[in-house]
């Protein structure tokens, strides 16, 4: 048992680790099998605010409040590189499905594509009036999906780093995104209570789930792309078909 927040946790692509960042700075790794600690991940200065694993699951990397993102080798739980460059706090984190990028949004507005190997910055993203919430790449890797305090859904192409199109339509802040498996449809969680389902190849808003009476907080897709979950600060989670 933790006696810290937990504010993220992270599977390995195997399914044999579980990462958790806490608000203590510290990052466990943990066999899911035994629930016993495999390392600590110690370097941050401040509470970490996301983990997450690369494609292979080599690498992990994380975010914190001290406004670093650290990458770690997951065999030694060495850090390998810490990426400044962010103003403000880092919410969001996700790697390209080559594994190659990473890319982190942030409260400064901005989200910055990172080369893995050199920690050098490839480009910025910016457009956004408001605090960057989430991230998520599109299954081919061509696509990133931003959403946004502005209430905005920004698509991104992620060779040249140009707007694609923006969405609009939640009421609130954008608090989470998520692509079908497929990479056609679009999910949106936000603090307005609703689910937005659109058309990624149109930015045509196909459907809008409403059934929490709380700030809709995380959504996420089944592998097959069949089911839709969502959480919310109403204390419960939705499975949508």
């Amino acid at each position: 048992e933790q006696d810290v927040w937990i504010t993220s946790v992270a599977f390995s692509p195997k399914g044999h680790l579980l990462a958790s960042g806490s608000h203590n700075r510290v990052i466990n790794l943990w066999d899911v099998d035994t629930g016993q600690e495999v390392r600590k991940l110690e370097g941050h200065d401040s509470s970490v605010t996301t983990v997450v694993f690369s494609p292979d699951g080599d690498l992990l990397a994380s975010a914190s409040w001290d406004r670093t993102i650290k990458i770690w080798k997951v065999s030694t739980g060495k850090e390998i590189l810490t990426l400044s460059g962010h103003k403000r706090n880092v919410p969001a984190l996700a790697f390209n499905p080559e594994g190659n990028l990473l890319a982190s949004a942030s409260w400064d507005k901005s989200i910055i594509l990172w080369d893995v190997k050199t920690g050098e910055q490839v480009r910025t993203l910016t457009g956004h009036r408001g605090w960057l919430n989430c991230i998520a790449f599109s299954p081919d890797g061509k696509l990133l999906a931003s959403g946004s305090l502005d209430r905005s859904i920004r698509l991104w192409e992620v060779e040249t780093g140009q707007k694609v199109r923006t969405m609009k339509g939640h009421r609130s802040a954008v608090m989470s995104v998520a692509f079908s498996p497929d990479g056609s449809i679009l999910a949106s969680g936000s603090l307005d209570k609703s689910i937005k389902l659109w058309e990624v190849s149109t930015s045509k808003e196909l459907q809008s789930l409403q059934d929490h009476w709380g700030q809709v907080i995380a959504v996420a897709f089944s592998p097959d792309g069949k089911l839709i979950a969502s959480g919310s600060e109403d204390k419960t989670i939705k499975v949508w078909e």
